[in-house]
C-alpha cells in the first residue's frame, strides 16, 4: 500500500496536555511517523498541528487511539471531524 500524509489538529484538555499522548501513540504505532508543525500549550489547553505519515489504516488506528485517550482530533484543512 502507498504511504499517505494527514494533517490534524490535536486538542488536549482536562489535564491531557500534561500526559505523553503522542509518545504513547508512537510506542503502540511505530509505523506512523508524526511531525509537530505548530503547538500552543498552557495550563488549560494544548493545541497542536501534527502531520502524520504512513499507511491510511495505521494512521486511522493511531488517531482512534488518541481519541480513546481523550484527545480531540480534527482535520487541519477542510472536511469534517476525523475522530473524537
Amino acid at each position: 500500500m502507498a504511504s499517505i500524509k494527514r494533517k490534524c489538529w490535536l486538542t488536549f484538555e482536562g489535564g491531557q496536555q500534561q500526559q505523553p499522548r503522542l509518545w504513547e501513540m508512537s510506542q503502540k504505532f511505530p509505523e506512523v511517523v508524526f511531525d509537530i508543525r505548530q503547538a500552543s500549550v498552557n495550563q488549560e489547553i494544548g493545541i497542536m498541528a501534527v502531520l502524520f505519515e504512513g499507511e491510511e489504516e495505521d494512521i486511522q488506528a493511531a488517531l482512534d487511539h488518541l481519541v480513546s485517550s481523550g484527545v480531540k482530533v480534527d482535520p487541519v484543512e477542510g472536511g469534517s471531524l476525523v475522530a473524537g
